[in-house]
């Protein structure tokens, strides 16, 4: 039995971390931290979870979380984490990261997009966590940055165009969309119902979206070459779900059925990648819950461009649910177990 603890469990991406791990056949939730609900039944913050989690959630402690765990799930704020993964990985735990602290390889691009990086020991050795790029690495690694949402959809949207050389890397465009959910649980204005029932609208436009450096290192890495991206994220009033639609030029004109082959050879024997033809365009409300990602690549009859659109549930597969493949690889699992599971439809 692998015991784990989770450390920011009040939030949404630890919501989904218990909802996930409650069912998981080879695991037992240890311990469950949070600041601000400390000495409540996790129960009592998140009834859903009664009956199945009733753990009383403590301050954290990282000797006192570590001495009962043997993996770490960092559910914490940006530059929150990076104050107390060296403990863990100190007492030889392994630790996966939810928050941005870790992705970014280079400390001062980090700094540039948020502040100053104060464990960059730890960062040279951090994996970035997307199994279906970097299955080898994350068997081995012991501090595994999982992906942010908005990157999951756009790189396994693109990987397999980039991997194959068949696109101008100038001419990348990503339009996003997102639920609410992918704000975080704090109150904030314009997170308010009010604020976003019955609109539409982009935010973090103009290139100032920190989950650009994230996308462009990784897009980079996989082309051999430094890649930038035109990327603007929207707000949808939905509670979960990512929608990302990609517009490339390809470097030769490009078949219907010609780019579609390139993503079934590149995701063959994938088991949360699905890829989609014949018409077929993914949706989120087909991979609302679930660890899928749905992807529809296409070519501009009129344009020759190609377009690829995906689908994930920003709380799974952008978070927890991808959190929970990585340490089912880590720990040398079927990546599937525990993560089962189909979309939640109506």
């Amino acid at each position: 039995m692998i015991n784990v603890a989770i450390a920011g469990a009040s939030g949404y991406t630890g919501l989904e971390l218990i909802r996930i791990l409650v069912r998981h056949p080879e695991v037992a939730i240890t311990a469950l931290t949070s600041e601000q609900s400390s000495g409540k039944r996790i129960s009592d913050i998140f009834p859903t979870l009664r009956d199945r989690c009733d753990l009383i959630l403590e301050n954290l402690e990282p000797s006192r979380a570590a001495a009962r765990a043997d993996i770490i799930f960092t559910a914490l704020p940006h530059r929150a984490a990076m104050k107390v993964v060296p403990e863990f990985i100190g007492m030889g735990k392994k630790v996966i990261d939810l928050s941005a602290d870790y992705r970014i390889a280079d400390p001062d691009t980090y700094g540039a997009w948020y502040e100053s990086h104060t464990d960059r020991e730890n960062l040279e050795k951090s994996v970035y966590g997307l199994p279906e790029i970097r299955r080898d690495k994350i068997r081995g690694g012991s501090l595994i940055a999982n992906p942010g949402c908005y990157p999951t959809s756009i790189i396994l949207a693109l990987a397999p165009l980039l991997k194959n050389g068949a696109i101008d890397m100038e001419s990348i465009i990503a339009d996003s969309a997102s639920g609410v959910s992918g704000a975080g649980r704090g109150a904030r204005t314009d997170s308010l119902y009010c604020e976003v029932n019955e609109g539409f609208k982009a935010y973090g436009a103009g290139g100032t979206h920190r989950h650009i450096p994230e996308i462009e290192q990784e897009l980079s890495l996989m082309a051999g070459r430094e890649v930038r991206i035109t990327f603007t994220p929207h707000l949808v009033p939905m509670d979960r779900g990512i929608l990302s639609t990609l517009y490339a030029n390809p470097v030769k004109p490009l078949a219907a059925d010609e780019i579609v082959d390139i993503y079934r050879q590149f995701y063959k024997g994938e088991p949360f990648i699905r890829v989609l033809a014949d018409g077929a365009l993914p949706s989120t409300a087909y991979v609302r819950g679930s660890n899928f990602c749905d992807i529809a690549p296409l070519v501009d009859r009129r344009t020759g461009r190609a377009v690829i659109i995906s689908a994930i549930d920003n709380l799974v597969k952008g978070a927890s649910g991808q959190a929970v493949q990585n340490m089912n690889i880590l720990c040398g699992l079927p990546e599937t177990v525990g993560l089962e599971g189909i979309a939640i439809f109506p």
